[in-house]
């Protein structure tokens, strides 16, 4: 037995060496001159139909075009204001401040009718509304930041200094307060550190259940009910 177990390294057989076997190139590449495929085409025709119904329903109509730029724009304040709005009704409290980067939004709205599909184009992200806690620390360097590229903060007012800092910041018409904590409402993909904004990253996220496309096409959707158009302007908030 001894002599047995002595030998048995020198039975077993080498340490498998996977072998790749590639079949052979069959991919083919799909363009316009492609033939349509019929039958799927078939099946597929009663839910496209749904979806180009669906998003042509207009929601609102705007009278002159809500656009973005670099700094405070008449978009920017309309989403970052419905944003604040939304969330103090979802959590049955006041909002402070609300946050939106102009690269979180992909597109303008045109003057005339805004469809559902205008809204999926300006926020075809599945991101959700939610609200920071954020000391007041924090909110500085939010304000910091946003004083480097004029960023529009709903619920603020500020003041960008010669030398790029925040200055003469108002909340709520108060004073900014740094020993105080306020309430943000910010898409989850900013509130985790998106756009560079890596200071919001340690904050825990309160859900809101709602997601941001949602809040937009509601908030244009109760503007209408009300008989009231779809606009916006720039106020003066970064100064």
């Amino acid at each position: 037995m001894l002599l047995a177990v002595a030998l048995l390294p020198a039975c077993q057989r080498a340490a498998y060496q996977a072998q790749a076997t590639l079949p052979p190139i069959t991919a083919r590449p799909v363009d316009k001159t492609q033939p349509e495929d019929a039958k799927m085409a078939a099946e597929i025709a009663p839910y496209r139909q749904r979806v180009t119904e669906q998003m042509s329903a207009v929601l609102g109509t705007a009278p002159v075009a809500l656009t973005k730029n670099a700094g405070e724009s008449p978009l920017g304040n309309f989403v970052a204001d419905l944003q604040r709005e939304r969330a103090a009704v979802a959590l049955h409290q006041p909002i402070d401040l609300a946050v939106m980067t102009n690269g979180g939004l992909r597109t303008a709205f045109p003057a005339g009718p805004i469809t559902l599909g205008s809204v999926f184009e300006l926020m075809p992200f599945e991101n959700k509304l939610v609200v920071l806690d954020a000391p007041g620390p924090v909110v500085q360097q939010l304000f910091d930041y946003s004083a480097r590229v004029k960023m529009p903060i709903s619920g603020a007012i500020y003041t960008v200094s010669p030398d790029g800092k925040a200055t003469d910041i108002h909340i709520g018409g108060q004073p900014f307060n740094p020993a105080r904590v306020y309430a943000i409402a910010i898409s989850d993909y900013l509130a985790g550190g998106g756009d560079n904004l890596l200071f919001f990253k340690p904050l825990t996220q309160r859900d809101t259940g709602v997601l941001l496309r949602q809040a937009i096409a509601d908030k244009i959707t109760s503007l209408t009910a009300q008989g009231k158009p779809i606009e916006a302007r720039v106020e003066g908030r970064v100064k």
